[in-house]
């Protein structure tokens, strides 16, 4: 299911033309002529809930005016040492939270040094 604001759906029916697509079924687009600042209007429709992080290296190079066409295909190929893609996990149970977070029995090691706390006398 595409989620698509119907203002954003409706300009890109008058005055997208579709560029491509990546592996996650997002599509991108540019417009016919118009333009922002003197540049050309890039944009994606995301499949499924927009999510930034799910918009790979290079597309995001020509949604942000980088390269002039996106990158081929063979740049697009995942390396060995490539993790698989992981969506944003800020605000989920599995978000990063450094050692001594609250969630992670907030007990931190003691600070080191010549740090010596405050007390008024």
């Amino acid at each position: 299911m595409h989620i698509v604001h119907i203002g954003t759906l409706i300009y890109t029916w008058i005055h997208g033309t579709l560029v491509g697509t990546d592996e996650f079924g997002n599509r991108y687009y540019r417009a016919r002529r118009d333009t922002l600042h003197g540049r050309e209007r890039r944009w994606v429709l995301f499949k499924g809930k927009p999510e930034a992080s799910r918009v790979p290296p290079e597309w995001h190079a020509w949604l942000h005016h980088t390269t002039a066409v996106p990158l081929s295909e063979q740049a697009a190929e995942s390396q060995l040492w490539q993790k698989e893609h992981l969506p944003n996990q800020t605000g989920t149970a599995g978000a990063y939270r450094p050692r001594g977070h609250a969630y992670r029995g907030g007990k931190r090691a003691a600070a080191t040094g010549d740090y010596e706390p405050w007390t008024p006398s």
